[in-house]
This record gives C-alpha cells, structure tokens and sequence, in this order.
C-alpha cells in the first residue's frame, strides 16, 4: 500500500499519467498480480493530507524484492517522485503479508 500527497498544481492528465504508469508496471514486471488505485474519497477526513493512493499485489515477498529495484520501477518511481509534495516528505510506503 503506497499513500501519496500529490501536489495541487498537478493536473488531472498528469495524475492519469502517473496513475496509467503504474498500471503498466503489472505487465511489464514479473510477479505483479495486481495494481489498483485513485484518489482520496472518504468523508472521514482522516486522509492527513494524502490525495491517492494504491496497492499492488505481489506473488511473494521474493517477487516485491525484485521489483523494488527493477528498471521499470525505478523510472516510474522518479516520475512519481516528480508529482509529490514535499518529494519523499509526500509518499507513506506500508508493505504488509495477508
């Protein structure tokens, strides 16, 4: 599960853009089952600032290891990292087995 504070000045394309390159990453890196995603949308308002977020889902712990530094990862991650407030001050990465 990967929280994010995108910054207000990103538009709506380049959040779409970000949000279309993660979802690629499920075809292009093995071991991915799946990726889902968006914005923020509860009335709770527990949100602290975090405007999206999402999960991807790996075959094991072995198949996240090998995505964190796999090529395609890394240039999705720099754009990410271009998007948010605050750089890395702006993203929560929580990884947790079900």
């Amino acid at each position: 599960m990967v929280l994010l504070k995108i910054r207000d000045d990103v538009s709506a394309d380049g959040v779409d853009a970000v949000f279309a390159a993660l979802a690629r990453l499920e075809e292009r890196i093995e071991g991915i089952l799946s990726f889902s995603g968006g914005a923020y949308c509860s009335g709770e308002g527990l949100e602290r600032g975090f405007t999206h977020g999402f999960c991807m889902t790996f075959t094991d712990a072995v198949a996240r290891d090998a995505y964190l530094p796999h090529p395609e990862h890394e240039a999705v991650k720099a754009m990410v990292l271009e998007v948010l407030d605050g750089g890395l001050d702006g993203v929560v990465a929580f990884d947790y087995e079900s």
